[in-house]
């Protein structure tokens, strides 16, 4: 059996060209990483129109030599301060979509508002595709056990790596032969699938409903790797993360955490858990759905530490939780997929 579609309806077309823009700041270009990094043979290339711009190390194009590479869809590879469109960057996406390529935004900013693109989206046909604002809509959630297997990854905080804890995990399955397919729930998740329900962008009461719709029934040995979101421990987006947690039903969770982070990043008046206490909320939390639901491994971020502190990092969350751990980007995802099958 083949693995279920997606809940449709985000589909982006490509492959693709990654609109860089004049951003000089690389913490503002993780879309654009995350799509060089993950789906490299789905890039034709870059534009940037500034020297300085950040450099995905892909090839510069124009528009016009991206249209006749083959590309089908402009996506803004990059999420300034505050989340909106520069003016200046409407010309060049503009001519995109006059020449026929679908333009596609994680931004918060609808494309439709900019009399330029969206009058050159209407002549040629192309898609404006935001990825933040779905016209999309679900039922509330029902609680129903769905077949097949799910595998959510989960966090102490925010921004430290669910999404690449997934696709790396979902990519290891993969290797082995077992039926895995990638859920992405957040903006460059659903560029890198291809496809996804923005799980933030969901009205309150249908955020596990659309955690639901993303993760249909499939076949009993197939696994969904959801990206999680958020943080139960986060006081702006803990309910973001619940709901997903609800929908999801895990059978496993990998909970992600930065060793070197004590306090909610950006908020120093939350502390961030001790890491028995985050599993025992985890399992709590997924048990209302799922009551086989536990906390299988333990994902850690340690970009930037040296090998030995990594290793240090990695061999004490271990041995304070007794469960595996690895940093799937330092040393791949092998340790953490073994856990599944424990």
């Amino acid at each position: 059996m083949s693995p279920p579609p997606g809940p449709g309806g985000l589909h982006i077309r490509k492959p693709y060209v990654i609109f860089m823009g004049d951003i000089a700041d690389p913490a503002s270009a993780k879309t654009g990483f995350g799509l060089r990094d993950w789906c490299p043979g789905d890039a034709v290339g870059q534009i940037r129109t500034a020297g300085q711009a950040v450099d995905l190390g892909l090839p510069d194009m124009t528009i016009g030599e991206a249209a006749q590479s083959g590309a089908r869809s402009v996506v803004i590879g990059i999420a300034p301060d505050g989340g909106a469109l520069k003016e200046s960057w409407t010309p060049a996406l503009a001519e995109a979509a006059a020449a026929g390529l679908d333009v596609v935004s994680g931004l918060h900013t609808r494309l439709e508002i900019y009399p330029n693109i969206l009058a050159a989206a209407q002549g040629s046909g192309a898609r404006l595709v935001n990825v933040r604002h779905p016209e999309l809509s679900f039922p509330v959630a029902t609680g129903r056990r769905r077949t097949g297997k799910r595998l959510l990854t989960v966090g102490t905080d925010c921004a430290l790596g669910k999404k690449y804890t997934a696709l790396s995990i979902a990519a290891e399955l993969r290797s082995r032969g077992v039926a895995a397919t990638f859920r992405a729930t957040g903006q460059t998740g659903i560029m890198i699938a291809g496809d996804g329900i923005p799980i933030d962008a969901m009205v309150a009461d249908f955020i596990a409903g659309a955690a639901e719709a993303l993760s249909p029934d499939s076949a009993p040995a197939h696994w969904d790797v959801i990206e999680g979101q958020g943080s139960l421990f986060h006081p702006s987006y803990a309910a973001v993360t619940l709901g997903l947690v609800h929908g999801s039903q895990p059978d496993a969770m990998v909970l992600c955490h930065d060793p070197r982070r004590g306090f909610v990043d950006g908020l120093p008046g939350f502390p961030l858990p001790p890491l028995d206490e985050a599993i025992r909320r985890y399992e709590e939390a997924a048990r209302l759905t799922n009551p086989a639901a536990r906390v299988v491994a333990l994902s850690l971020n340690t970009g930037g530490m040296s090998d030995e502190a990594a290793a240090a990092a990695i061999a004490g969350a271990s041995l304070e939780t007794g469960l595996p751990a690895a940093d799937p980007i330092r040393h791949g995802a092998a340790v953490l997929a073994d856990a599944i099958f424990a």
